[in-house]
């Protein structure tokens, strides 16, 4: 294992990384980035579909493709096992079934990789069904408004805005340039980490619903006057995604400008991000939202100029989305063959909290080999210091203030009197608590080299291997330390 690790070193970044997640400019189907064909649409029967969600069970009610009562969607999964998303629709929502029809085959004849697209609909007697590409990994507003693990990157927010562009400049080329209610609830993300515009804005009004939420606030101004929405409305509920982007709030339009013509910008910030972004790219970002959000449609940009604006904004454009936003990529490879232990599983779900809680437990009980030569040594005033920094850094670890936990671990590590496999971990969890998952590797690393044999060790490896993205290394590495603890436990 020790060897093998050595070929991952820190210059990761270029060798194993996919090209520009931005050069893929062919959006639409047959598109050289796509890596699985866009189903055909097909008109499904209700039975089906009945099948497909288990009888439309309530278990499998999906909040994530942002639509609330009467219209229901579900998580579903056809024959060939593909999962879809089912919006059931109030019976009365489309009384003509062959407008239905005809809107549903529209929106579908749509093929994007920036669109969570329509694969097909069912209208059978009263039943008006619409069925979409499944995204599995939720909103953006459950990523921007209520987050757990960590806020979005600013990296990420910029390319959630040129994707939504992207997909607004796509849909108007093919003559379907208005979308109803656009807001934080109709971006999805793909298993990818990719953002996609859900293609349930696009069916034109129907009886289920106003274009716009009953939110006065966030409406557009000439909507207010006609009960129209036009490509303009649009721009305009766009700008209002900006501002959620930049704020990571949801935070009415009026109150915005009246920040913005204050020059007082740097309070609509995500608090979150500070030390993240430079003030010309916040600038340039509140700029663009003004612009989309201005009184007169006429004066609002379209959004190809958007794309365009977007597109010079973009940060770290190599590095996936999946690892911006801190999930697992989903591949073939991630079904494993063996059966995994707890910290196993912990780090195959990267869940931080849960190692936290083993390496706590854990203790220094794989230190008292080491420890116990220590013993014969003599003491001295720069040992006991040492000590020390490994007793605050230990506090500060259980604490879960991991910055002081990294700053006393490395005043113990460095003061080279003492070598404990147990402090590199922590330090290692430390860092990926802190979001420096290249600095976490190589603790881990250093962890193995202490000791060969300590699956902990390899564990964490494959803990950091995600994070950095390399699926397939941190497969091999959580399979070494699931076969080194099972081998320990039989001795």
């Amino acid at each position: 294992m020790g060897a093998r690790c050595s070929k991952f070193s820190f210059c990761w970044f270029h060798s194993h990384l996919k090209p520009s997640v931005l050069e893929s400019s062919d959006l639409e189907n047959g598109g050289k980035s796509d890596r699985n064909a866009f189903p055909s649409f097909t008109e499904f029967s209700f039975e089906q579909l009945r099948a497909a969600t288990s009888g439309f069970s309530s278990d499998n009610i999906v909040s994530e493709h942002g639509e609330k009562a009467p219209n229901v969607v579900y998580k579903g999964k056809l024959d060939n096992d593909r999962w879809i998303a089912v919006k059931r629709f109030n019976r009365l929502a489309w009384p003509d079934s062959r407008q239905f029809l005809e809107e549903a085959r529209t929106v579908g004849s749509l093929r994007s990789e920036r669109l969570a697209n329509l694969i097909g609909c069912c209208c059978e007697a009263e039943e008006r069904l619409l069925v979409a590409e499944f995204m599995p990994h939720e909103t953006l507003a459950k990523h921007l408004f209520h987050w757990e693990s960590q806020p979005m990157k600013w990296a990420m927010r910029l390319r959630v805005a040129l994707y939504l562009a992207q997909a607004l400049e796509y849909c108007g080329s093919k003559g379907r340039a208005l979308y109803h209610d656009l807001n934080a609830y109709r971006i999805l993300f793909d298993k990818d980490g990719n953002p996609r515009l859900s293609c349930f804005g696009l069916m034109k009004n129907s009886r289920d619903g106003k274009s716009y939420s009953t939110n006065l606030a966030f409406t557009p101004p000439e909507y207010l006057r006609t009960g129209r929405v036009t490509p303009e409305s649009v721009v305009y509920s766009f700008g209002t995604l900006l501002l959620d982007l930049l704020s990571g709030k949801h935070i009415p339009p009026s109150h915005a400008l009246d920040l913005i013509r204050g020059k007082n910008f740097l309070m609509l910030m995500d608090s979150a991000l500070e030390g993240h972004f430079s003030k010309d790219d916040g600038t340039e970002l509140v700029r663009l939202a003004s612009r989309c959000l201005q009184y007169e449609a006429r004066e609002r940009p379209n959004a190809k100029s958007l794309v365009t604006a977007l597109m010079s904004l973009q940060k770290d454009t190599e590095v996936p989305s999946y690892v911006l936003m801190g999930i697992r990529e989903e591949t073939a490879s991630s079904t494993l063959p063996l059966s995994l232990t707890p910290f196993g599983e912990a780090c195959l779900r990267m869940d931080l909290t849960a190692i936290h809680e083993i390496l706590e437990k854990i203790g220094y009980k794989d230190d008292e080999g080491i420890a116990n030569e220590l013993s014969f040594q003599m003491w001295t005033n720069q040992m006991q210091e040492t000590l020390n920094s490994k007793k605050h850094g230990d506090a500060a670890f259980r604490a879960k203030d991991f910055a002081t936990a990294i700053d006393c671990y490395t005043q113990f590590i460095d003061g080279g009197t003492m070598v404990s496999p147990t402090v590199y971990a922590r330090r290692c969890l430390s860092y990926l608590m802190s979001d420096m998952p290249q600095e976490a590797l190589g603790d881990a690393m250093q962890a193995q080299v202490v000791s060969p044999d300590w699956s902990t060790a390899s564990y964490l490896q494959a803990a950091c291997l995600f994070s950095l993205g390399m699926e397939t290394d941190a497969q091999e590495t959580l399979k070494d330390g699931t076969n080194l603890e099972a081998k320990r436990n039989k001795n």
